[in-house]
């Protein structure tokens, strides 16, 4: 047993620190992401980070012996296929409906802490660190540049369909709210649903910005007491 541990303080401290380095930073960026209620999450990232530092370091120690043997193999051949790794586990972060396309960050944050890993599988730790530092710094400080600074733009723009019903002698007030809560109608028809023309049936289609469209609608028309049968759907053209 004390040769066992003297071997594994001695002969491959250096692998050690760099497996831990791999698990230490792959958990700063994973904590980000979890923070930020991401798909590929803390435990994803650990084990993205350390996986690519073991391939790297199996890639760089583990055929040595091969190399002296056959001098034209390439042991970073094993490394080089970390990225192809990589994109595979990154596309199943990508979500599109509609015109929307989603997870395009967690798939390229995936293959930056890819990067990490054969940084301190590399024994690069130096690098791997203020890499880190970046990434979550461009994470965090981009984020809140887009939130408080930039406009909204149509990137961000999804197409809502609003419908409900109300009487015929409360149209000329319910259009003239819907307008104001909406000024960015972009569709707009009515028609009455009862035989006595009593009753209206409204359709319109609006653009949002907001994160969770469909729920913030429903908050904005609560107010208007005089619809009836309400329903608020998002469109994927």
């Amino acid at each position: 047993m004390q040769d066992i541990l003297h071997y594994i303080q001695i002969e491959n401290a250096d692998i050690l620190l760099r497996i831990i380095f791999s698990i230490i930073l792959g958990s700063i960026i994973g904590l980000e992401r979890e923070l930020t209620n991401k798909s590929a999450g803390l435990r994803t990232q650990i084990m993205v980070c350390l996986g690519s530092c073991l391939f790297t370091i199996l890639s760089i120690y583990g055929f040595s012996t091969a190399v002296t043997l056959y001098p034209l193999g390439d042991p970073s051949r094993v490394a080089a296929q970390i990225i192809t790794g990589i994109g595979f586990i990154g596309a199943g972060t990508v979500l599109r409906q509609g015109l929307t396309v989603t997870g395009l960050t967690t798939a390229s944050t995936l293959w930056i802490v890819a990067a990490i890993g054969m940084a301190c599988g590399c024994g690069k730790l130096n690098i791997a660190v203020v890499s880190t530092i970046l990434a979550v710094a461009i994470l965090v400080l981009i984020r809140m540049f887009e939130m408080k600074i930039m406009p909204k733009n149509l990137k961000h723009m999804r197409k809502i369909k609003i419908s409900f019903i109300c009487k015929y002698d409360e149209y000329n007030e319910v259009y003239k709210k819907l307008v104001d809560l909406f000024p960015e109608i972009i569709d707009y028809n009515h028609k009455t649903v009862d035989e006595d023309g009593d009753m209206l049936k409204i359709n319109a289609k609006v653009f949002s910005t907001e994160k969770s469209p469909v729920i913030h609608i429903y908050r904005k028309l609560e107010d208007m007491k005089n619809l009836q049968s309400v329903s608020v759907k998002e469109i994927f053209d």
